[in-house]
């Protein structure tokens, strides 16, 4: 933790009026920083600005003034979608100015220790998980970071005996500089936000930040099935506390008996976890969570590393397990109508993660799918495909992108959806294709494949009119 009075008296250009940069201007404000906060947008398009200039902040909106980074700025922290070549960034680190996320200003000025989760796939539930597993123990979570709350506004309300259960993106971990978690958790690494890194080597590297600066006293945790995750280990200086769905662990989590890779099957298995004395507790059987999907097996046995490093009691946690039904636009279940089961599954932003989701379910699925073109041609969803889906209606940029591996599938029945006056109408028009598709005992499952940003402001945009538009079938 750094003191607050470090920061007083420090000019700071604050870049991207979203609700984490409000929330870091008014932190960096109330502990006696200069200042200054910088949108592109008009300001008729940020509301917000009225608020933080009534608080004494000044506001620029409308691009980016001549001027607004000079060398008597000591400290840029920029909204984490905005990418490192606009220009006010390039200025900054020209000039040698620290650029940060408001995940760094967060960590110099709580005083709880924090659990820092990241991964492509399976963060929100995760992080969700891990903050019933510590209520349950009698411990005292606070859930903030991409998941909801900025961090920085729970931050500086954290007591000592809290915990910060953090979810965390790339974006947000590129920013960092000192930023150490007591616990950090790196679920799976996937080819993914390349248009923002630029490159595999620059997106896992920011995904390591989070172990970069743990002390031996600190614990990391990772996907010991994950390549990508294994391959870290030896940059890592905490105590390493696996989990895996193949193998038994000399100590950490794991299930027994191991999961065959490439084979899937319906055996019970136990989730347990081994200890530096090498003795192994049981903590619940597989079938007993409360959700479906191998893929939430393996959050489930990360969400109790988290909890077991953090020192909650294990007997303490089957209880959470079980009743937890996950988090909206997660495979989240809407309704059955005439027979068919409707899931919103908007938070899949990537193949992976509609391959995990594919793989959850064992009813036929109509699939609706398609976004924002990130250059993916979606061939690694060809084989799910021929394993699980009967149709396949896609829309947005990566429409013909996703009919191709459909086609290329043997799948007959592909609808593509063109666009028609707004993004909402194009998405209803897709789900009543997709209606038209299934029978009684299929699944309509809405699992992109692909941001959102091509046609709507964000993911839970996109997923809350999915499930009206159901709603309205």
């Amino acid at each position: 933790m750094k003191h607050p009075e470090s920061y007083r008296g420090q000019e700071v250009v604050v870049l991207g009026l979203a609700k984490s940069g409000v929330q870091v201007a008014k932190v960096l404000h109330e502990v006696g920083a200069k200042v200054t906060v910088n949108d592109k947008k008009d300001r008729a398009e940020c509301p917000e600005a009225s608020e933080l200039e009534a608080l004494g902040i000044s506001v620029l909106c409308g691009g980016h003034p001549d001027g607004l980074i000079h060398p008597g700025v000591q400290l840029m922290v920029k909204n984490p979608g905005i990418p490192y070549k606009v220009p006010p960034v390039q200025k900054a680190l020209e000039l040698g100015i620290p650029v940060v996320t408001e995940v760094e200003v967060a960590y110099h000025l709580c005083k709880a220790p924090m659990i820092g989760i990241t991964g492509s796939n399976g963060k929100t539930t995760t992080t969700t998980w891990v903050g019933k597993l510590l209520e349950s123990a009698g411990m005292h979570p606070i859930i903030a970071g991409n998941i909801g709350t900025p961090l920085c506004e729970a931050a500086v309300q954290a007591k000592p005996d809290d915990w910060m259960v953090v979810e965390l993106s790339s974006f947000q971990l590129k920013g960092t500089e000192d930023f150490r978690p007591r616990i950090g958790c790196l679920l799976n690494v996937a080819e993914t936000h390349l248009d923002y890194h630029g490159s595999m080597e620059d997106y896992v590297s920011s995904k390591a930040k989070l172990f970069k600066h743990q002390l031996d006293s600190d614990t990391a945790i990772l996907n010991w099935d994950d390549p990508v995750c294994r391959d870290l280990v030896p940059y890592i200086q905490g105590k390493l506390f696996p989990f895996s769905m193949t193998e038994p662990l000399d100590e950490g989590v794991y299930v027994e008996p191991p999961y065959v890779p490439g084979v899937e099957d319906q055996l019970s298995r136990d989730i347990v976890y081994r200890n530096a004395d090498g003795e192994v507790h049981a903590i619940i059987r597989t079938e007993e969570i409360g959700l479906a999907g191998r893929f939430n097996v393996e959050n489930a046995l990360a969400a109790v590393a988290c909890a077991l490093a953090a020192g909650a009691d294990p007997a303490k946690l089957a209880q959470p397990l079980k009743e937890f039904r996950g988090v909206e636009h997660r495979l989240e279940f809407v309704e059955t109508k005439q027979g068919v089961s409707y899931y919103n599954n908007s938070k899949a932003t990537n193949a992976k993660a509609t391959s995990m989701a594919l793989r959850a379910l064992s009813q036929p699925i109509v699939l609706l799918a398609g976004g924002l073109d990130r250059g993916s041609d979606y061939m690694e969803l060809l084989q799910d495909f021929k394993d699980k889906v009967k149709a396949v209606v896609a829309l947005g940029e990566t429409k013909e992108k996703i009919g191709t591996v459909a086609e290329l599938a043997g799948i007959s029945r592909i609808v593509l959806v063109d666009t028609v006056e707004t993004a909402a109408d194009t998405l209803r028009a897709a789900l009543q294709a997709a209606s038209g598709l299934a029978e009684p005992g299929d699944i309509v499952l809405l699992s992109p494949a692909c941001a959102s940003w091509d046609m709507f402001s964000s993911y839970e945009e996109r997923g809350r009119i999915f499930k009206e538009a159901v709603h309205n079938l």
